[in-house]
């Protein structure tokens, strides 16, 4: 292994532990949306804030700031100090892996420089890198403080998704960036028909996965916790009751939970047909290999999503229980999905 391939290498694996951290990050987001802790720090503060109050005084004057919420006073205001500490721990975790992760790309940049491995097609990647996380943690600010203010008791359904499509287009252009250093050019060849299928399931997935947050953000599961109907309908009732009319595609429970739905179905009829293809390809022996993921995993993808929603009559408030497992789940195989049709649309290109 020559110089170049042997930096290469290193920069791929520090990047691949950053899509691992990152994946980690999106489903400490998760936790703190379903255990409902996402505003239970009411200040930014990113170097004081890395440490969790250390006695009684300190713990009962962030009580006492999130006691003047909205939150506090239109749900939680039965709350005691022992819940306050429940909720503010995965809101503090999961800003603290946030630090983790800026930690962990800063000291691997400050060596890389130092050792030499960094080469020139690199350093602009790198920057956009760098905006890209800078830029999540402003949105995730934005998206806690549009829940600190007013009547809300949560923080905004858009914002969250804006959050988390945000966050998974870090994760995949660093994902995408590390592929690059990392496997050899033999491994990539050329069908313009998978590839144009690629593209279209890709953003049917963005668009769904939107369309998930916005689930999340509205807790629009046990609107129609009902499978295969929708409250016994198969097209519901209501769909665009809210005016003006385009307001009912982000803010109206029941045509969000259709709309879901939906592309779920119609993802997994395309992925189906476009797995026929992909095993009716030859291709590469890499190629061969992950062919089938996929597949896979939409299939499990919707299992999940079916099993989240039938199990959503058994939320009880304050405590995790198995659709909170499932809907955890649901939001991780998302997740993988993404990233395995990522992976295709790497190593099949509509050009050379």
């Amino acid at each position: 292994m020559n110089t170049t391939e042997r930096s290469s290498r290193l920069v791929a694996s520090w990047l691949l532990l950053g899509v691992g951290m990152t994946v980690i990050q999106i489903a400490l987001g998760g936790i703190t949306r379903l255990t409902g802790s996402g505003l239970s720090i009411t200040e930014w503060d990113v170097i004081t804030g890395s440490l969790p109050p250390l006695n009684e005084q300190q713990w009962l004057a962030e009580f006492n700031k999130y006691r003047q919420t909205p939150q506090f006073h239109l749900l939680n205001f039965d709350f005691t100090l022992s819940d306050f500490k429940f909720i503010f721990f995965w809101e503090w975790f999961h800003r603290l892996w946030a630090r983790l992760i800026g930690l962990v790309f800063a000291a691997g940049f400050i060596w890389f420089i130092v050792k030499k491995h960094f080469k020139k097609d690199m350093i602009n990647p790198l920057i956009i890198l760098f905006l890209l996380g800078a830029l999540q943690g402003l949105v995730g600010w934005i998206m806690v403080a549009s829940g600190l203010t007013g009547d809300a008791i949560y923080v905004k359904p858009t914002r969250l998704a804006l959050h988390f499509i945000f966050a998974l287009g870090l994760l995949c252009y660093t994902f995408w960036f590390a592929l690059q250093l990392l496997v050899p050019s033999a491994n990539i060849f050329k069908d313009r028909r998978i590839h144009k299928w690629n593209v279209a399931l890709l953003v049917l997935l963005v668009i769904q996965l939107i369309y998930g947050a916005l689930m999340a953000g509205h807790k629009a599961a046990t609107a129609a916790p009902t499978w295969p109907d929708i409250n016994g309908q198969w097209i519901p009732e209501r769909l665009f009751h809210h005016q003006p009319l385009l307001l009912n595609f982000i803010d109206n429970t029941i045509l969000i939970h259709f709309i879901h739905r939906g592309l779920a179905y119609l993802l997994l009829i395309i992925i189906i047909y476009w797995s026929v293809l992909l095993f009716k390809t030859a291709g590469t022996a890499l190629f061969r290999k992950t062919r089938w993921v996929p597949l896979a995993v939409t299939l499990l993808q919707v299992l999940l999503g079916i099993f989240s929603v039938l199990t959503s009559t058994g939320i009880i408030p304050g405590k995790w229980g198995t659709f909170e497992w499932l809907a955890q789940l649901h939001q991780l195989t998302g997740m993988l999905l993404l990233l395995s049709l990522t992976w295709m649309l790497f190593i099949v290109r509509g050009r050379k």
